[in-house]
């Protein structure tokens, strides 16, 4: 099962905040992510990031004379889980909520909570019914993405965006306000639908030393950031996305890993056409970039000449310098088998 701990965070009628209620247990070190996280904005009720490898869903409710939590004006119901999904979590942190606002009563939670962890299902009276295969599929699949917009926002720009995830280089992604930061970077890893959705999101960075330093050692993520402070941080980025000023950075130490050659070119045009097409549904724009990133990663396989570890065929140098490519197209294919694992 997916779902870790579920927590309640109050704040009553003097601003005073109260770690309320848990279950069945939160590290000290998350306790501290969450109170710093938690802002008690009512004007963004739901938000959501990583820490390490578990996902964190805080929703704010406002509380009203008519629920039963008497001195209480707002609170925080905060679900720590496995997998990524805010729409799956969102439906049930509302649930959750409404029934602690209505009850006042942990134990109506703890009710709820465990039967969703046991039957991956909970029903309530008045508050609706939760099933967790209604959200099975991803949300790539789900169309929560922007895959035409953001193409339209950057047009042949968008390949250095392209080429930076293809190559799992470490992609910046700003924006001063936190939920137009999570409504877009969500969008980033479905231009890679053959990779795991989530396998290097973060989407909620605080230039905080606890979350800096789940950076530092890694070699590739994407990473989305409110502070306007990550904007010179140069040792943390090879590709900054500044989404307000529209602008792409290419940090000094990553250009000629990221050096454009006529491939990149095509695909650059083939983005901008897609995102014209009208008749495309977004479901559909992932798949033609989905298609078209298989045809690059077919002519790299291409490449293996007969080599193979096990089940998988892999590519030397040998194998990819004997082909005469340019410079630069060499470079490329050798950072795209590296990333693929498929590098002997």
């Amino acid at each position: 099962m997916d779902l870790l701990s579920c927590n309640i965070i109050e704040k009553d009628c003097n601003n005073d905040i109260l770690w309320a209620w848990t279950y069945p247990s939160i590290r000290d070190i998350q306790k501290t992510l969450i109170l710093r996280k938690c802002s008690f904005d009512l004007a963004h009720p739901f938000l959501y990031g990583r820490y390490r490898n578990e996902w964190f869903y805080i929703s704010c409710t406002e509380v009203f004379e008519s629920d039963c939590l008497r001195g209480v004006k707002q609170f925080a119901l905060v679900v720590w889980s496995r997998d990524f999904n805010p729409e799956k979590y969102e439906t049930l942190c509302r649930i959750l909520s409404k029934t602690y606002c209505k009850t006042g009563n942990p134990a109506m939670l703890l009710k709820l909570f465990l039967s969703v962890i046991t039957r991956g299902a909970c029903t309530t009276e008045e508050n609706g019914t939760y099933f967790t295969k209604d959200f099975e599929r991803s949300s790539i699949q789900n169309n929560a993405t922007m895959i035409r917009d953001l193409i339209k926002l950057f047009g042949l720009q968008t390949i250095v965006i392209y080429t930076a995830l293809l190559l799992k280089k470490r992609l910046v992604v700003y924006h001063h306000s936190l939920p137009h930061l999570l409504k877009w970077v969500h969008t980033f890893p479905a231009l890679m639908a053959h990779r795991p959705e989530a396998e290097l999101l973060h989407p909620w960075l605080d230039l905080c030393p606890d979350e800096v330093d789940q950076l530092v050692s890694s070699q590739s993520y994407i990473v989305g950031c409110s502070d306007s402070r990550i904007l010179s941080r140069v040792d943390l980025f090879d590709v900054l996305v500044n989404l307000p000023a529209q602008e792409i950075t290419i940090a000094p130490h990553a250009k000629e890993s990221l050096s454009m050659t006529k491939a990149h070119k095509e695909i650059a045009l083939f983005l901008v056409q897609l995102a014209e097409r009208e008749d495309l549904a977004e479901s559909q724009i992932v798949s033609e970039v989905a298609d078209k990133t298989q045809e690059l990663l077919a002519h790299i396989r291409s490449l293996t000449a007969g080599e193979s570890s096990g089940d998988k065929k892999t590519v030397t140098v040998e194998s990819i310098r004997l082909k005469k490519f340019s410079p630069a197209v060499e470079n490329f294919l050798l950072q795209l088998a590296l990333a693929e694992n498929i590098l002997a």
